[in-house]
Order: C-alpha cells, then sequence, then structure tokens
C-alpha cells in the first residue's frame, strides 16, 4: 500500500481556483465566493502582491486618511475568508490547461478546478543596487501614479529611456520641483513625440551616459550616486525620490506553452477590453498579468470583478457550480 493520500484522488475539483492574492486575485475569490462557487486560492508563499511592499497608499477608495498596503491586503483577504474561500499559501510550480478539469499543482500536490483566474501580478524591474531594497517604500518607486504625489515640490530621478519612463517623468514634472532623467545610452528608445514633451518641459532635465549605482540615505532617499559610463566620474545628486521606469516582468513562467502569452503578458480574447477570457477555454486571468498599462490596484480589483463574472457565466453554459 503506497503512502499516496488517497483523499485527493476522490475530492471534487473546484468551481475556481485563483491563482494570486493580489487585488485582481481576492477580489476575483470575493465575487466567486458570493456566487456560491466553490474557491481556491493559491496565495503564493509571499501573499498579498505589490501593495505589500507600498507603505502608504493614498488614491485607493474608501480610505480618505490612507491606508498601508499590507493592512489594506489583510483586511482584503478576512473580506474573502469571510465568504468562506479556502486558502493555499504556496506557490504554483505547474499547470496543466490542456483537460477538464484543469491541474494547477503546488509544493503539497494536486488541485483541480473546473475553471481558473491567473491574477499573477507582475514585477517591476530594479536595479539591485546596494540600498535599494532597503529604501523601497521609502523614496525608491517604480509607480509615479501611486507615489508622485508624496514628493510634492521635492527633487527627483528617473531611471529609463522607453516611453513609461517618459509618461512618469511628465507625471512628476507636474507634481516634483525638478525631475532628472539618467539614461545609460545617449539618446532614448522612446517614441518621437514621447521625447519631445520631455525634453521641452522647463523641469525635466537628462544625465545622458550614466546609470544610478547606489540610492543614498539612512531612513529615506536622500540622494543617488551616479557614474558616468564614458569617464568613470562618480558625483551624488541630492534628490528626496528615486523612481525605476525600466519595465516590469508579468509573473507567467509557469504558464508558458499553456496559454498565449505577448512579450510574457497574458493575452485576453477578443481584445475589446470587455473580457477577461484567454486562450484556453475556462481560463481567465485578471490584474497586472495582462494590463501594461494601468498597473493599479483599483483596476487590477476591477479585473478580477470581471474574471469572477466571466468565469460565472461560463461554468453557467457548462453545467452549472458543482
Amino acid at each position: 500500500m503506497s503512502n499516496r493520500d488517497l483523499s485527493k484522488d476522490v475530492m471534487p475539483p473546484y468551481d475556481v481556483i485563483v491563482i494570486g492574492s493580489g487585488p485582481a486575485g481576492l477580489t476575483a475569490a470575493i465575487y466567486a465566493t458570493r456566487a456560491n462557487l466553490k474557491t481556491l486560492v493559491v496565495a503564493g508563499a509571499v501573499a498579498g502582491g505589490q501593495l505589500m511592499i507600498t507603505t502608504d497608499v493614498e488614491n485607493y477608495p474608501g480610505f480618505p486618511k490612507g491606508v498601508q498596503g499590507p493592512e489594506l491586503m489583510e483586511l482584503w483577504r478576512k473580506q474573502a475568508e469571510r465568504f468562506q474561500a479556502a486558502f493555499v499559501d504556496d506557490n504554483v510550480t505547474k499547470v496543466d490547461f490542456t483537460a477538464s478539469p484543469l491541474k494547477v499543482w503546488t509544493t503539497d500536490g494536486m488541485h483541480e478546478g473546473r475553471s481558473v483566474i491567473v491574477a499573477t501580478g507582475a514585477n517591476a524591474k530594479y536595479l539591485g543596487l546596494p540600498n535599494e531594497e532597503r529604501l523601497k517604500g521609502r523614496g525608491v518607486s517604480a509607480c509615479a501614479t501611486c507615489d508622485g504625489f508624496f514628493f510634492k515640490g521635492q527633487d527627483v530621478v528617473v531611471v529609463g529611456g522607453g516611453d513609461t519612463a517618459m509618461e512618469e517623468s511628465l507625471y512628476l514634472s507636474k507634481i516634483c520641483k525638478t525631475v532628472t532623467i539618467v539614461h545609460r545610452r545617449n539618446a532614448f528608445r522612446a517614441s518621437k513625440i514621447m521625447q519631445d514633451r520631455a525634453l521641452k518641459t522647463a523641469n525635466i532635465k537628462v544625465i545622458w551616459d550614466t546609470q544610478v549605482v547606489d540610492v543614498l540615505g539612512e531612513a529615506k532617499v536622500e540622494g543617488v550616486r551616479i557614474k558616468n559610463l564614458k569617464t568613470g566620474a562618480r558625483a551624488d545628486l541630492k534628490v528626496q525620490g528615486l523612481f525605476l521606469a525600466i519595465g516590469h516582468d508579468p509573473a507567467t513562467d509557469v504558464l508558458r506553452g499553456q496559454l498565449m502569452l505577448d512579450k510574457g503578458y497574458v493575452i485576453l480574447r477578443p481584445r475589446d477590453g470587455l473580457s477577461t477570457a484567454t486562450s484556453v477555454e475556462g481560463v481567465f486571468a485578471a490584474g497586472d498579468v495582462h494590463d501594461f498599462r494601468y498597473r493599479q490596484a483599483v483596476t487590477a480589483a476591477g479585473f478580477g470583478c470581471m474574471a469572477a463574472l466571466d468565469a460565472e457565466r461560463w461554468l453557467q453554459h457548462n453545467g452549472g457550480p458543482k
């Protein structure tokens, strides 16, 4: 007789398996459970998404005095648990979406679902500097829309040379005293129109052929150390904020070969902004795992709602909840 857990073999599949526990995943779980769908949330070993590394959240509706990111995610999870969503605090190691029921593996075994909502998010790329991790949320940010307000009238640096860097710089220029773009090349790769807008803005300046090599400050950012890549010369810039605009990595490695992706992001179909369906029947996606444009907690929550409603409708047309 083997030691295999036989109870898992006969356990009926969940109606919905939600992969991810950020704003998109937890909102999907709330909507799914309230629709009386048996729901499992594979929350990840580090649950809560990017808001877990965000200190002050002042732009999420319903919190006039703001809220700490981890506190918001704890409240969100408790709400999902109130409606009897089951949670596994583990990472997904493998999926098989080739047949029904859909299969999702974690380190504790395999889980089956009649539908799946992928809400694994995306991670901002950072520079890997000695003090960068320590000062995240204390002046180091990867989202100007999220954190720009905290730097009103202050001096900040933006790292990057693409359209996102130009957009972030232009946004910050309306709030901050000065914006300095530090770029490692001697030309931007951003579209011409975005370059022109940034270069024509009075309080935006550019330092070419240069990279940021360290972040300065103890309790908060007080400056950055830069290095000219042609001369090797180093200098310290006195700034209060460092914004990284060098891209995101969607958390989709485990989905490769299972869903259609574009530059790592899950492709929705049809691409009309009104559907969360993916290339596989019964699999839906929500949040930053497909949304490379907005990347906000409130839009991720909206997509989570949409995905749960789409999954509910799909299940109704395919035999209803079990």
